[in-house]
C-alpha cells in the first residue's frame, strides 16, 4: 500500500480523535497517544511511533484491540497495529508481513514479547517451564499433548507464546498456530455457516499446520459439534506426530462438559501446573521489567518491590499492572527517579487499602521504624555493614520481629539478605540477655514499641 506522508497524517488525524473516545481516559491518552505518529504503512500493518516504551507496553497490552476495532472501523480495512518508539528502528526494518491468505485463522499471530528468555522461572512453574521448553525443541517427540494449567494470570499463555516463538527459532519452515480456544470456535461456526470456502476445517489442519498451541482449552466445553472437530484435528496431529500444547484454568480431570474423550486424551499427556508465584518470584519479574524499561533497578528500594511482590503477587498479570502504574505514577503525576516505599504505596492507592497497609505490623514496618529510631537506611540494616551502631540496630530489628510477630528465625534471615538461621538466633539471644540488665536499652526497645504502635 503506497501512501503519500500527508495522506498518512490525515489518516491519523483522523482516527486519534475515535481513539480518544473510546479510550475514555484523558490523562492516558495525552500521556500515551497525544503527540503519536505513523511511521509507514506496510502490506496490512500500521506501525506508529509513541514517545516511550512505557507507551509501547501499556497500548500494546492495554488497548491494541480497542486501537485495531477503531482503525478498522476508520479504514474498512484489517489493519493491524504495531507500537515501536522512535529509536527501535531494527524493528521498524525488520517489519514482517501477516499472512492473511490462510484459510483460516488469518489473524491468528504469535507475540513475539513472549520469549523463555523472559519468562521469569521459579518453584512454582519450573517443571512447565522445563517441560514447554523440551516440547519447543523436540517438536511431538517428549510431552505430547503437553497441558498447562493453573489460575488466570500465572504465566501459561506467557509460555505458549514462547513455545512457538523457540520452535520457529530452532525450525523456521515449521508452520506453528496459536489459537485462542474462542477464536477456534468462531472460526469452526464460520465455517459451519459455509462462510470459508474451500478446503475443510480438518483438512485444512491436517496439511496446513505442523504444531498446535491452544489456550484456554476449556472454552470448548459443552459444544458438542466444536469439541467433535477438534477431537478430529486432535487425533490426526498426535498420529502424525505433531506437537499439541495446551492451557487450561484446571486439570484436563475437572473439566466439566468437556467430552471424556478429550478429557483422557489431554490426561495421558503431560499435563503440569503453574501456581502462585512465590515472593522472591514475584520481586525477580519486576526487576525483569525494570530492566526491560531500560531503567536501573538500584534506583527502586527493596522494600518498595517488597510491597508490591506482596500484595499484588498472587496474579502475575497484576503484579505487571500494578508496575505499570508505578511507571505512569512517577513519570506523569509525581516524577522521580528514586522509587521508595511511599511512593510505590501511592502509585497503586486507588488499587489497594493504603492505610491498612501503613498501619499494618511488619517486618518491613519494624526494620523502617528502627532504622528511623537510629537515623539510617533500611537496606543498612538489613545488608552486611557490620559498624557497632549499626549490628546494634539490626539485632534490635530480628528482636522485635520475633517478639511481636513469632516470625521463624529462617524467614527473619531471608529479610536480612538471607542470612543464616543461627545467625539470626544469636543477634535475637543477644538482645534478650542484655536487657536483663541494661535500663538504656529497656528504654529502647519500649519507646520502639510504643513507635510501632502509633
Amino acid at each position: 500500500m503506497n501512501n503519500s506522508i500527508s495522506e498518512i497524517a490525515q489518516l491519523w488525524d483522523r482516527i486519534l480523535p475515535r481513539i480518544k473516545e473510546e479510550m475514555k481516559d484523558n490523562m492516558v491518552f495525552d500521556t500515551f497517544l497525544n503527540d503519536s505518529y505513523i511511521d509507514c504503512i506496510k502490506d496490512n500493518q500500521i506501525l506508529v511511533i509513541v514517545n516511550s516504551t512505557v507507551a509501547v507496553q501499556v497500548l500494546s497490552s492495554k488497548y491494541k484491540q480497542m486501537i485495531n476495532d477503531v482503525v478498522a472501523g476508520a479504514t474498512e480495512s484489517n489493519f493491524v497495529i504495531r507500537f515501536i518508539t522512535s529509536d527501535q528502528k531494527e524493528t521498524r526494518d525488520a517489519l514482517v508481513p501477516i499472512d492473511n491468505s490462510r484459510a483460516y485463522f488469518a489473524d491468528s499471530l504469535l507475540n513475539p514479547n513472549y520469549t523463555f528468555k523472559n519468562f521469569v522461572v521459579g518453584p512454582s512453574n519450573r517443571e512447565a517451564y522445563q517441560a514447554a521448553l523440551m516440547a519447543s525443541q523436540n517438536p511431538g517427540k517428549f510431552y505430547n499433548p503437553l497441558l498447562i494449567y493453573g489460575d488466570s494470570g500465572l504465566g501459561k499463555t506467557h509460555l505458549l507464546h514462547a513455545v512457538g516463538n523457540a520452535a520457529k527459532e530452532k525450525f523456521p519452515k515449521l508452520r506453528v498456530l496459536y489459537v485462542h480456544a474462542q477464536e477456534f470456535l468462531d472460526e469452526y461456526i464460520k465455517y459451519v455457516k459455509g462462510d470459508r470456502e474451500g478446503v475443510s476445517i480438518v483438512d485444512w489442519f491436517k496439511t496446513s499446520v505442523d504444531m498446535l498451541l491452544v489456550d484456554d482449552v476449556q472454552f470448548l466445553s459443552n459444544k458438542k459439534n466444536t469439541e467433535e472437530t477438534f477431537f478430529s484435528i486432535y487425533n490426526n496431529f498426535y498420529a502424525m506426530g505433531k506437537q499439541i500444547v495446551l492451557t487450561s484454568d484446571l486439570h484436563p480431570s475437572k473439566l466439566n462438559g468437556l467430552d471424556a474423550r478429550l478429557k483422557t486424551r489431554f490426561t495421558q499427556g503431560l499435563p503440569l501446573s503453574i501456581n502462585q508465584p512465590e515472593k522472591e518470584t514475584c520481586e525477580s519479574i519486576l526487576r525483569m521489567r525494570i530492566e526491560a524499561n531500560g531503567l536501573n533497578t538500584e534506583d527502586f528500594d527493596e522494600e518498595a518491590l517488597s510491597f508490591l511482590a506482596s500484595r499484588f503477587g498472587k496474579n502475575v498479570r497484576e503484579l505487571e499492572g500494578a508496575f505499570d502504574r508505578l511507571l505512569f505514577y512517577t513519570i506523569n503525576i509525581q516524577p522521580t527517579k528514586h522509587i521508595d516505599l511511599k511512593t510505590a504505596m501511592r502509585s497503586v492507592s486507588g488499587l489497594v487499602n493504603i492505610k491498612e497497609d501503613e498501619e499494618k505490623l511488619s517486618e518491613q514496618k519494624i526494620i523502617n521504624v528502627v532504622a528511623d529510631y537510629y537515623n539510617l537506611a533500611p537496606y543498612q540494616i538489613t545488608g552486611n555493614i557490620r559498624t557497632s551502631q549499626i549490628a546494634m540496630a539490626r539485632h534490635i530489628s530480628m528482636y522485635l520481629i520475633r517478639a511481636l510477630l513469632d516470625t521463624p528465625f529462617t524467614k527473619i534471615g531471608k529479610v536480612f539478605g538471607g542470612k543464616d538461621h543461627a545467625t539470626v538466633m544469636n543477634g535475637v539471644n543477644k538482645v534478650e540477655k542484655t536487657l536483663k540488665t541494661d535500663e538504656a536499652l529497656q528504654k529502647v526497645i519500649n519507646n520502639l514499641k510504643e513507635r510501632l504502635k502509633s
